[in-house]
């Protein structure tokens, strides 16, 4: 008796354990079919804004507007403003509003970076994001698949991205070449460690017993942080990768 109690209760463990490794698989699923939609919308708006913004004689009426009048600040800011906004009202929203206002910041990250097909060659943007995209997924993998736990060496990466933002910062008026090198790869470095943290913390923030909504809303956010690891790390790679138009 005592043996079929056992088994009874190793078959329902491993019952347990299936489902929720499907609810898991399903969860992270979503995260990445949410964060390659969003790169898709950036990478179509970021292509069209360019060629609306350059005909046969140069620049354009629009083109002007958005890389040389004030408004490019606004360009420039309005994605920032966008991820406040979400990381404070997401828990209040609801997820069809969410999923629509991750859509719209995805459309405004591609205005803004649609200036990088001013300064680099097509091929070499199309390269770069594959390479990009290999190493993201190699990376993304390790943090889904590590038993390892990542939290000391994410409260580092943390560090690293703030001290990264300030020599940014510094280096526009200092114009140094060989700072602008060091944050380059730094910046690589911060982002390819942030994915895998991030990837394993969007993993373990999967509880199975979860509604419909919460689950959306926390697939939402995560899609958002990976989206943002993605975006950062082609960038900084962009500066190794990316040949100038020049």
């Amino acid at each position: 008796m005592a043996d079929l109690r056992d088994y009874q209760n190793r078959a329902a463990q491993a019952q347990t354990g299936a489902v929720i490794d499907e609810g898991l698989r399903s969860y992270m699923l979503k995260v990445y079919n949410l964060m390659a939609m969003g790169l898709a919308i950036t990478g179509i708006a970021a292509y069209a804004t360019f060629a609306a913004a350059f005909g046969e004689t140069g620049l354009t009426a629009f083109g002007q507007a958005i890389y040389l009048s004030p408004l490019r600040w606004v360009v420039m800011l309005a994605p920032l403003a966008m991820v406040f906004f979400m990381s404070f009202r997401i828990h209040s929203m609801s997820v069809s509003a969410a999923q629509t206002t991750f859509w719209i910041y995805a459309a405004l990250m591609g205005l803004s970076l649609s200036s990088i097909f001013v300064i680099y060659t097509g091929q070499s943007i199309v390269q770069t994001f594959f390479v990009t995209a290999a190493s993201f997924g190699a990376l993304s993998l390790y943090g889904y698949t590590t038993r390892r736990d990542l939290s000391a060496m994410g409260s580092f990466l943390v560090m690293g991205l703030f001290g990264l933002l300030i020599a940014s910062l510094v280096n526009i008026f200092l114009q140094s070449s060989a700072m602008n090198f060091a944050i380059s790869v730094v910046g690589v470095l911060v982002f390819a460690g942030l994915t895998a943290w991030d990837t394993q913390k969007i993993k373990e923030s999967y509880y199975e017993a979860d509604g419909a909504d919460m689950a959306g809303r926390k697939a939402i956010m995560g899609a958002l942080q990976l989206y943002l690891d993605f975006i950062n790390l082609f960038l900084f790679l962009l500066r190794f990768l990316g040949n100038s138009r020049n």
